[in-house]
């Protein structure tokens, strides 16, 4: 079963269009990474499927079920981490987990426990009678999580978790993220680090002007824009290197070489680095530095929307 279904979903503000007819699936146990440059659409996406927003036309299904028709149930099974901190100061780290526990009928001893399982998965146990005003910002994103996960949704949104903390807390966070999807969550992650969605995302979307413009996997998104990796090579040796037994490698199309260095070009689909390395070593040829210029998630964004993530 699918866990998230989007089908012809339309929002709009005034005469300003900000989703226009998008249709989505996101199977169970995916980590699915969502993707636009601000103004695209995608936090009005993330506010319909969380029920903050409702669509103007289309429908929005969890596990099957329409959120308009089953808002209860569409509410125990989703957390939202939001981009924005959402904690109170005033309240320990306990009691912050436990008020927002409590919003989703947590009661008595079954709440206590969730509080507590929640803290400890994000390394916070330790901090549960502290006050956040003193926490780090990692540490605020950490509780914010523990907040959205102490009633065990099955769907997790997670609205660019990771934006302006430490590559340590960053790291802890990803981690989590990816430790969350082995125990049986369903994750939609938001970014304007490519390089974290490239880590940990099944599979993409990319949204532009409130519609969804590519979708697949990240080899698939590549895929769409060219069929060719380039790797680059420093070298010495070069009147040992044998360019028709290079070319004779499955995947790899031209190779040309200038000076000291080789341009080896090769189908994006095939991974032959290693027999391309191996080849040169066999025949004697050193090689000082290696650069593989395969397209990235970067260069597909840039190249279907014309514009910068961050734009």
């Amino acid at each position: 079963m699918n866990m998230l279904e989007i089908k012809q979903v339309t929002k709009k503000f005034g005469d300003f269009i900000a989703v226009d007819h998008m249709s989505l699936t996101v199977a169970e146990g995916e980590i699915f990474g969502f993707l636009g440059a601000n103004g695209a659409g995608k936090s009005t996406t993330i506010h319909m499927i969380a029920g903050l927003l409702r669509p103007n036309a289309g429908e929005i299904k969890i596990l099957g079920k329409d959120i308009a028709k089953h808002r209860q149930f569409a509410k125990r099974h989703i957390g939202i981490v939001p981009q924005e901190i959402a904690i109170y100061e005033h309240l320990t780290a306990y009691e912050n987990v436990e008020f927002f526990a409590g919003l989703y009928g947590l009661r008595g001893a079954e709440l206590r426990q969730r509080v507590e399982e929640a803290l400890e998965f994000v390394g916070l146990s330790d901090k549960r009678k502290s006050y956040p005003k003193h926490f780090s910002g990692g540490m605020k994103r950490r509780l914010n999580i523990a907040c959205a996960l102490a009633h065990r949704p099955k769907l997790i949104i997670m609205d660019e978790p990771t934006v302006g903390i430490d590559p340590q807390s960053r790291n802890d966070i990803l981690a989590s993220v990816k430790k969350l999807n082995e125990m049986g969550c369903t994750i939609i992650y938001t970014s304007h680090y490519m390089e974290e969605v490239e880590e940990i995302c099944t599979r993409i979307a990319i949204i532009d002007h409130g519609k969804i413009i590519a979708e697949g996997t990240k080899e698939q998104l590549e895929a769409m824009i060219t069929d060719t990796k380039d790797i680059w090579l420093e070298i010495r040796g070069m009147d040992r290197l044998n360019k028709e037994k290079l070319q004779s490698i499955h995947g790899v199309k031209a190779v040309q070489c200038d000076d000291n260095m080789v341009k080896i070009s090769s189908d994006i689909s095939v991974n032959n680095l290693n027999e391309i390395v191996q080849c040169l070593i066999h025949d004697g040829v050193e090689i000082r530095s290696l650069e593989d210029k395969s397209p990235n998630l970067e260069t597909v964004f840039l190249a279907l929307t014309g514009r910068n993530l961050r734009d």
